[in-house]
């Protein structure tokens, strides 16, 4: 019976892989060959069809299958991976070396920030493509597809606050069914050109680079277009696992796409005409709607994955300290991980909703696309090298042995989409650059005001300890929780409760939230609580970039001797700066006014906390950096 039940555990999160993790990779099909021979760059010949299929194939092969699936996935955090996870793997690992460590931050944030950039893209591009085929149907209907696609996409950014647990049970079903028809296409075009299934032999692909090496490296370009969303495999291994995703890659995954692949390649041997959009093509003209239909769905829940990704790669960024906190909804009872985050959700939409007025097309997308996610690729390549040689100590010979050929792929993808920079390729990494200077102005205010307040603050002992030895203060029942971001000094909330009211709490809590480079942290070690006498503690709250901060919740798993948290009877205080620029600061002006302006706009502090609604946010400190 348990052996069944692992069985079908198996089953679920294989399925739930599907749909989630391999949805944008599964849309590549949509504009990849039509990308690569559209471009212009490569005549249309049948040596030339076969060595760009093997192109994509091998392309598959080599980033996806082997770099990802075979050695990235090992590369867990405590079962969590994704970019955040893999940043705090190798900065852990050079900790006894600073300067190392700061760069790999920087590199690492980098690189998280480009997952915006690429999530700009991404959703443009595959919604756009799905929609296009409507003109296989009907080239009358051109002028509807911007805003069809605009349509499903305000649709789509709508339903996010009402969470993915509803619409998340069809991911996987749907995506199968997607997979099924790509093999399906495929097929009814190989059985009437069975010789294209050469083109899987690397021969082709080595013969093209030798004879045409400048339009290949061109080529690479066009040919990253198959490879859409694969960093997601290591994005979701928390999710689902290093067995599920392999297994969904393995069996499903991969066996679809190079046969969709190989299926477009025999129709472009046997009508080049259908280059304008050999995927559409494939199908007979009855199912064309229904394959948009498909298409479409297909898309969307691609897209969705995305923006979830989105979700979750903020909160863990905001949590590290290099994001303000923003306001972070719950939307599922049972899953921490489901959140909708509305300033992150509105600004991904008028991002990609400009990205759709702007390039037009997916053809014109497709210039835009690759640059980002190429550069997203290296840094990860190079991230694992500093992870499996400083980390897990392996040999320096084996370390280099297996990251050099990845790391020369990934060079040679990057330069390439380099070429496309002026046409599009901007976009992406203006979108990165301006979230990676968000960050960097986050951290390093952050940090000046911490060192201000650390100079400027009374020590909490002896302010304690003054109290006592004065007037006794009256006593009010109750617990008075105050949350701080230092240990060991006087809350500016409590000076203010002190100055209007002119009472004491019976207990006083002086809470410290600590965030720390791993993912998760158990209860049993959130709490490190000091005992300061007359009924004060000090307490320190240990969470990890996954670990929802829920302030009230820690408290209460404490369960110290001596100490009643009773939520009727708790008030919780908090205090925050208005920042004030100022020249001769210790940062560029300019730089003093978008910290400021970051920071008056932080949304959410007692939500970001669950705290409840009578939660105390003491304003008007005047800090000036």
């Amino acid at each position: 019976m348990q052996h069944t039940s692992s069985r079908s555990s198996l089953a679920a999160l294989t399925l739930g892989a599907i749909g989630v993790v391999y949805g944008d990779i599964g849309t590549s099909v949509l504009y990849a060959v039509k990308e690569v021979f559209r471009s212009g760059h490569v005549a249309y010949t049948p040596a030339n069809v076969y060595g760009v299929l093997s192109l994509l194939f091998w392309t598959l092969t080599v980033i996806v299958s082997l770099k990802y699936v075979v050695l990235v996935l090992r590369a867990d955090n405590r079962g969590e991976g994704g970019l955040v996870a893999m940043l705090a793997l190798a900065s852990e690992a050079v900790q006894d070396k600073p300067r190392l460590h700061a760069v790999l931050m920087a590199v690492g944030l980098f690189g998280a920030s480009l997952f915006y950039g690429d999530g700009v893209i991404t959703p443009a591009i595959s919604v756009l493509s799905a929609v296009e085929g409507l003109e296989v149907v009907a080239p009358g209907l051109h002028p509807v597809v911007i805003p069809l696609t605009l349509a499903v996409l305000l649709v789509l950014f709508t339903l996010q606050k009402r969470g993915t647990a509803s619409i998340g049970r069809w991911f996987g079903p749907i995506t199968l069914l997607w997979f099924g028809v790509l093999a399906a296409l495929g097929l009814g075009q190989i059985v009437h050109h069975p010789e294209i299934l050469s083109a899987l032999w690397p021969t082709h692909a080595l013969q093209f680079v030798r004879a045409q090496p400048g339009t290949a490296f061109i080529l690479l370009g066009a040919v990253v277009l198959c490879v859409t969303g694969a960093e997601a495999l290591y994005a979701d291994l928390g999710h689902f696992g290093k067995k599920p995703i392999r297994l969904a890659w393995f069996s499903v995954v991969m066996p679809a796409l190079t046969l969709n692949y190989l299926g477009q390649g025999a129709l472009l041997l046997d009508q080049p005409e259908a280059v304008r959009n050999p995927f559409f093509l494939m199908a007979p003209s009855w199912a064309t709607l229904p394959l948009v239909v498909l298409a479409t769905l297909a898309t969307v829940i691609a897209s969705q994955a995305l923006i979830s990704g989105a979700f979750s790669i903020t909160k863990q960024v905001m949590q590290l300290g290099y994001l303000p906190r923003m306001t972070v909804l719950h939307t599922s009872t049972k899953d921490t991980g489901q959140i909708y985050m509305p300033f992150v959700n509105w600004s991904l939409f008028i991002a990609i909703a400009m990205a759709v007025i702007m390039f037009r097309s997916s053809d014109n997308l497709a210039a835009a696309y690759g640059l980002a996610v190429t550069l997203d690729m290296l840094i990860t390549t190079t991230l694992t090298f500093f992870v499996i040689r400083y980390l897990w100590r392996y040999p320096l010979w084996l370390c280099v042995a297996a990251t050099s050929c990845f790391f020369v792929v990934d060079v040679l993808f990057f330069a390439s989409n380099a070429l496309k920079l002026a046409a599009g390729g901007w976009f992406p990494l203006l979108i990165a650059g301006c979230v990676f200077l968000l960050m960097r102005t986050w951290r390093m205010g952050r940090t000046l005001l911490s060192e201000q307040h650390r100079a400027e603050a009374v020590d909490l002992g002896s302010f304690l300890e003054s109290l006592q030895q004065g007037n006794p203060l009256q006593r009010v029942d109750g617990t008075a929780v105050f949350i701080t971001s230092e240990e060991g000094l006087v809350p500016p909330a409590l000076l203010h409760n002190l100055k209007h009211n002119k009472v004491l709490h019976t207990q006083n809590l002086f809470v410290v939230l600590r965030h720390h480079e791993v993912p998760w942290i158990g209860l049993e070690q959130r709490a490190q609580v000091q005992a300061l006498g007359a009924g004060c503690w000090q307490v320190v709250l240990h969470f990890g970039f996954k670990n929802d901060p829920n302030v009230p919740e820690a408290l209460r798993s404490a369960e110290l001797p001596g100490w009643k948290l009773d939520p009727m009877r708790t008030s919780y205080f908090l205090s925050r700066e208005v920042v004030v620029p100022r020249m001769g600061g210790r940062m560029a002006l300019w730089r003093e006014k978008l910290f400021a302006q970051m920071h008056a706009g932080a949304s959410g502090v007692a939500g970001f906390f669950h705290l409840p609604a009578n939660a105390v946010v003491e304003l008007g400190t005047k800090v000036h950096i």
